[in-house]
């Protein structure tokens, strides 16, 4: 087969069937009548003889250079910088994202040698080149260079009386840089959430970083009803319904990454608040050695989770891990050899090699229901995203006892807890304790930023309260962050987790036969060996990982 790059792009399309000879020859005359001003692509897709996509399709394959969709992609405002705006309006590029020292850019000539090559002195990167559509690129352009600015600017530059329908959500209305500001700014962050409320005299924006919400850019309540609408729209949700709670999804592309986010509205008295859950894949980490577990807890849940058949519990309350560790521990057993079904509420993150069914109960797809079908399909591993119900615990327990190992969670404060709400729901304490494996109580603790971390010597009073007092001498080390801008000033970027693993015994078996308490079985689990949530706090902190005000913030309740 001849080399696609030594062809023309106009041969390529004719034998390919795209356009005709005699297209071609016209659109060549008019090119040429134009004095080769206007392009080839640009009069064949005027003329309505072949798509922009397919001729940009065709151009990637003539040049052999990755095709790049710059439509409904976010790029970080901070890579934009890398490159003047006179440089990318001259050569007609647009920077899009750095991965480890190479920049790729989207141009409309990648071959061009010479402005790669004044690129890489320019930015003193590497320089990946993708093919992108000249007149997505100066689309593009004006909305990160000509016509941005800081938030207040493009705020001030919203004419509010003319705030038709068509102009809030048109292609280049402030109202989208706005949104894609907020959108870009959040996953800089890695926030988790993004929520979007309106107050009575404002639109309140904040995000949730760490596990903890932060105030954002207040924005006026008079743009309040344009900003919410370009979300929904985004999300495919109907703009016109405010009285009823909706729910959506926006796949988009921000720098580098493929994120979906999960949007939920909700009426309110000041109008819809809107909530949006970032699911970055890419920064999800499904290593159970590195989610924070000790040595000595995670070679015994690495045993259980190998067992054959049984009940692994996860507990902790909403954005404790759960479901990251439970991914983990999946993935881990995801073999050629072995089925894995999983029923979810909603499915968060997609694995290939693993069966996922998301709950609709509005159809009838239930936890309960799904678990039955299941059984039917031959697993060796059922995921159960919560058990919430008798009827659910009670399929979970007979499929343990039928021969499936299964994993689910619970919503309690600690892992001896676990037998008492299962015991509560109507589970039989004897099935409980010849089915269930182990339970994993866990939580997540804030780290020191690294950036600003600083090493102290607490008051007497701080090492009482830890009993640590008498153990300054054996490597122990208290950090605190100082506060910079890459954690916001708040001394603390990124989390790690904290775990309870409560393995069953034959004497925590015969505690749970006789209905003990869950004060009974927690106190037998720490004589067996079990680590508790607070000692597993504070070993952190004594490694410096984190600090004395986390250990109490996070773990108070759990004694």
């Amino acid at each position: 087969m001849p080399d696609p790059s030594n062809k023309k792009i106009g041969e390529i399309l004719v034998e390919n069937g795209l356009i005709t000879t005699g297209q071609l020859q016209e659109a060549l005359e008019e090119q040429k009548t134009s004095g080769a001003v206007e392009k080839l692509g640009d009069i064949l897709v005027k003329k309505g003889w072949i798509s922009r996509e397919k001729f940009q399709h065709w151009l990637a394959v003539q040049t052999g250079i990755d095709a790049f969709n710059l439509s409904n992609y976010l790029v970080d405002p901070g890579i934009v910088k890398l490159v003047p705006e006179e440089f990318a309006d001259k050569y007609k590029l647009l920077p899009l994202f750095v991965v480890e020292n190479t920049l790729t850019v989207a141009m409309a000539e990648p071959h061009n040698i010479i402005i790669i090559d004044e690129l890489q002195k320019l930015t003193k990167l590497n320089i990946e080149p993708v093919l992108a559509d000249e007149i997505e690129i100066r689309k593009a352009q004006n909305q990160y260079y000509k016509e941005a600015g800081t938030l207040r600017e493009i705020i001030a530059s919203i004419d509010k009386d003319k705030l038709s329908e068509g102009e809030k959500l048109g292609e280049d209305a402030p109202i989208i840089k706005i949104v894609n500001y907020l959108i870009a700014q959040a996953v800089q962050c890695q926030a988790s959430d993004i929520h979007i409320e309106p107050e009575e005299r404002l639109l309140n924006v904040r995000y949730r970083a760490d596990g903890k919400l932060r105030r954002q850019h207040p924005l006026p309540k008079d743009i309040s009803f344009a900003i919410l609408s370009r979300f929904k729209i985004m999300a495919g949700l109907d703009i016109s319904e405010k009285r009823l709670p909706q729910d959506g999804r926006i796949f988009m592309r921000v720098g580098n990454k493929e994120i979906d986010f999960r949007v939920s509205t909700c009426p309110t008295i000041h109008g819809e608040n809107v909530v949006l859950r970032i699911l970055d894949k890419s920064g999800l980490v499904l290593d159970l050695g590195a989610l924070g577990f000790p040595p000595d807890d995670l070679e015994i849940f690495e045993e259980m989770i190998n067992s054959p058949y049984g009940i692994i519990l996860v507990t902790g309350p909403t954005g404790s891990g759960k479901t990251t560790t439970l991914y983990s521990a999946l993935q881990l057993l995801n073999k050629e050899d072995v089925n894995i079904m999983a029923v979810e509420d909603p499915v968060e993150y997609q694995f290939s090699g693993i069966r996922q069914v998301e709950v609709n109960t509005r159809s009838g797809l239930t936890f309960a229901a799904a678990l039955r079908s299941f059984l039917r399909q031959d697993p060796d591993i059922i995921m159960i995203g919560e058990i919430r119900d008798l009827e659910t615990a009670e399929i979970a327990v007979q499929s343990a006892l039928t021969g499936h190992l299964v994993f689910s969670t619970l919503h309690t404060n600690d892992a001896s807890s676990a037998f008492t709400r299962l015991m509560d729901i109507g589970i039989e304490p004897f099935l409980l304790s010849s089915s269930l494996l182990g339970v994993l109580a866990q939580r997540l603790i804030r780290k020191v930023c690294a950036q600003c971390k600083e090493f102290y010597i607490p008051a007497n009073e701080i090492l009482a309260a830890f009993g640590l007092q008498d153990k300054m001498a054996q490597g122990i080390k208290f950090s605190r962050g100082k506060g910079c801008k890459l954690c916001g000033q708040t001394g603390y970027k990124g989390r790690i987790g904290i775990y309870e693993l409560l393995k069953i015994t034959p004497g925590i078996q015969d505690l749970v036969l006789k209905k003990a308490s869950s004060d009974e079985i927690r106190e037998a689990a720490v004589r067996d060996g079990m680590r508790t949530l607070r000692q597993a706090a504070i070993e952190k902190m004594s490694a410096g990982i984190t600090t004395p005000e986390e250990v109490v913030r996070v773990t108070l309740e759990t004694g």
